[in-house]
């Protein structure tokens, strides 16, 4: 096995590979599957844009210590979906919420809902990069311009006919776009392992250190965010579905990432390609022909279908704790021109960072909820969420963009 294998070949086999995924996925047995079902959702998320955008910049910021940065990130996001389940598993056993935890509990909605606002900017922005990648319009207006049609798309269709139809058919977004996560992690491990055979894996020195690496660090968290999904699907799961099928898409997910960070890191060299938003695509090409065409696929449909779901959710956050004042239609307008501001003022890279923020200080309200509800009974466990807390400040604080 080399890294010269026939392009058409290593073609043909991720197709093969990316279709029997498709399959699998789709199994009745498994699709009808109660706790994979829960888990998709918190799934998808978590590696659905990150996967995107991640590689290209551990790699080109981190170099040799990428697959170590990764560790981190997944660590601390379940850290904070530990926080998370704690409050899933304590409030399910309680029918009334205290004025504190009530109060712990608006404040990270609020955070939540504004979250979803920064992170549908994101989500539009990279669909409209993706979108424009390999056309001959591939510079940052044009994809500005196509994020902008899509959110403009999205209130039209909101508006007027609500999200049930669009929301209908993500699982099969979701089959899709795991599929050929797998096509991908098939053909990046045969490029690895034909680097690996001939002696020529990377090792690239860190171009970030000291207080820029943590502080970068910190503006990524929004990549391995998703897990926190599995707290508002009361309404189809109780509580301990919910919280076995987040720490399933959790495990899951970290495998996927360090599987596809240590095959990147190690098998291509930064060097060969210019760090945007859509670099992933250029390094795929170097694998195979076809995985570009996938890659892309994968994109447009991810990102404008988890639009979809955070615009619907973000709008009903905001009718629910403005109790009717704000009614879903308004959220909808109201997210889509902080969206439209945030595409024309900032870089992709910049929302990240925004995003990060956003999801940092929802994690850190959590992380003071368990820790009100763990004070009486665990006290050490309130003191760990509360320094969680701390931590999830800190990141909003201090969180910074590639740029």
């Amino acid at each position: 096995m080399t890294s010269s294998t026939d392009p058409l070949m290593l073609n043909v086999f991720i197709v093969l590979a990316t279709t029997i995924a498709g399959g699998v996925l789709m199994w009745p047995r498994l699709a009808r599957a109660r706790l994979w079902r829960a888990a998709v959702t918190p799934l998808a998320s978590i590696i659905g844009s990150g996967f995107l955008v991640l590689g290209p910049i551990l790699q080109h910021s981190y170099g040799a210590f990428a697959p170590l940065v990764m560790v981190a990130l997944c660590l601390v996001a379940w850290l904070y979906g530990g926080a998370i389940r704690y409050n899933i598993a304590t409030i399910d056993r309680q029918d009334v919420l205290s004025d504190t935890d009530d109060l712990l509990e608006r404040a990270a909605s609020w955070a939540l809902a504004f979250a979803y606002v920064v992170s549908v900017a994101y989500y539009l922005n990279l669909f409209g990069s993706f979108a424009v990648s390999l056309t001959a319009f591939d510079d940052a207006f044009h994809a500005k311009l196509m994020a902008s049609s899509a959110f403009v798309l999205i209130l039209m269709i909101g508006w007027s006919h609500g999200f049930g139809a669009l929301e209908r058919v993500e699982q099969v977004f979701v089959s899709v776009k795991l599929a050929i996560i797998v096509g991908l992690l098939f053909g990046l491990g045969w490029f690895f392992a034909g680097k690996a055979t001939g002696g020529d894996l990377i090792f690239k020195p860190t171009e970030t250190t000291g207080i820029a690496a943590i502080t970068l660090a910190f503006g990524l968290l929004i990549t391995v965010q998703g897990f926190e999904t599995s707290r508002y699907l009361a309404a189809e799961y109780d509580a301990a579905t919910r919280i076995r099928s987040m720490r399933l898409a959790q495990l899951t997910a970290t495998v996927i990432y360090l599987i596809y960070i240590t095959f990147l890191t190690y098998s291509i060299a930064p060097s060969e390609v210019e760090l945007t938003e859509t670099a992933i695509i250029s390094l795929m090409e170097i694998v195979a022909p076809v995985l570009p065409l996938l890659l892309i696929a994968a994109a447009l449909s991810a990102q404008f279908s988890a639009a979809v779901a955070d615009t619907s959710g973000s709008g009903g956050l905001m009718a629910e704790l403005t109790h009717g004042r704000l009614t879903s239609r308004q959220s909808y307008a109201l997210l889509v021109a902080l969206g439209l501001t945030l595409t024309w003022e900032a870089s992709v890279f910049e929302i990240i960072g925004y995003a990060s923020r956003a999801f940092a200080i929802y994690y850190a309200l959590q992380c003071l909820l368990a820790t009100n509800r763990a004070r009486q009974d665990a006290p050490m466990r309130a003191t760990f969420y509360a320094a969680l807390a701390l931590l999830g400040f800190l990141i909003a604080i201090f969180g910074t963009s590639l740029e």
